[in-house]
């Protein structure tokens, strides 16, 4: 197969986690080239990808809300147009209703997960060929397997590599570094405590170290502010685009972060660094990349899976959410050290 079309549409970590599929894909084929289906926010992301000829942007969100408008305005048949090139096959990445909704209106033989592997099963139904990739395992594992199925190829045991090219290796945290926090995420429970953000801003500018802190929303803004109040070396960045923060991502050395899409950019774009897990589990979405690693709080509890913390022990007395507690700043810092190096 020489030209596919792929449906991969959101979020920022999925978008991530199947640019290192294609690249297995272009190793077995070097001749391959593929059309990514994709939310416009995320769309620079698999632009930057050398399989990746031309991006295909859509705006399902919106679409789904104001339906009449999308038609009306001519966006949704034009979207549509583009999904009948002349394709090999068609590889559903997502698993979901939405996706599926876009894939059925393809005329080419359809691949993606089956309803045992699908997040949606009745996602599977649109498919010509369902194909069985087994749950519970990495997400970048997955989408590797699902390629390598329905692309014909033996899987590769290598690392994964996302196919983001850096200008220059990252620096050790030996000599001084550009180190980036990334401290905003979605449920309060995924929030690392802002003390110990603090604590490891005051180390990192001990050291000598550049630090930069990026933010997606007011709160996140001002919580960036209150970690580099009066820090020499801390910058609180301005409000960037995806595409800007993608090439300062790949011009700096290291990170820690939270349960956030930016995490897996940080992996993906080859800082070395630490991904902070409380109540979810990073054996399923966790940070991986050539010298990124998971950190999961060793707690009653963790991973719980839930938005809001249900505990109701003795254990972390003080600190919010509590199963950060196992994963104080000296033992990340220690850690980031290691990775670092």
């Amino acid at each position: 197969m020489s030209r596919v079309l792929l449906v991969k549409t959101s979020s920022m970590g999925d978008v991530i986690h199947t640019l290192p599929a294609l690249t297995d894909a272009l190793q077995a084929d070097p001749g391959l080239r593929i059309d990514w289906v994709v939310e416009s926010a995320f769309a620079d992301l698999p632009a930057r990808h050398p399989a990746v000829a031309e991006v295909i942007p859509c705006a399902l969100r919106r679409w789904r809300k104001h339906p009449i408008q999308a038609r009306r305005s001519g966006e949704w048949a034009a979207f549509r147009a583009r999904l009948h090139g002349d394709y090999d096959a068609v590889i559903d990445a997502q698993g979901l209703i939405k996706s599926a909704f876009v894939t059925a209106r393809t005329g080419h033989p359809r691949f993606g997960f089956d309803r045992h592997s699908a997040r949606e099963p009745l996602s599977a139904w649109v498919l010509d060929r369902p194909l069985a990739v087994a749950r519970g395992q990495h997400a970048v594992l997955r989408q590797r397997q699902l390629f390598a199925q329905a692309l014909g190829y033996p899987l590769p045991d290598s690392a994964p590599d996302y196919g983001l090219p850096r200008s220059q290796p990252p620096r050790p945290l030996s000599q001084p570094g550009q180190l980036v926090f990334c401290h905003g995420t979605t449920w309060t429970t995924k929030h690392y405590p802002e003390p110990f953000w603090r604590a490891l801003a005051e180390r990192a500018s001990a050291e000598g170290h550049q630090l930069f802190l990026p933010w997606g929303n007011e709160v996140e803004q001002a919580r960036a502010a209150r970690i580099a109040a009066g820090l020499p070396r801390v910058e609180v960045l301005p409000a960037m685009s995806l595409t800007a923060l993608t090439d300062a991502f790949l011009g700096w050395d290291a990170f820690i972060a939270v349960d956030t899409g930016l995490a897996h950019l940080a992996a993906a774009c080859g800082l070395a660094g630490i991904g902070l897990y409380g109540p979810t589990d990073p054996a399923l979405t966790g940070v991986l990349g050539a010298r990124a690693v998971s950190m999961a709080a060793d707690f009653p509890c963790a991973p719980c899976v839930q938005e809001r913390c249900q505990y109701r022990g003795n254990q972390g007395a003080g600190v919010e959410p509590p199963c950060f507690s196992r994963l104080d700043p000296h033992t990340v810092w220690t850690r980031l050290q290691e990775v670092a190096q």
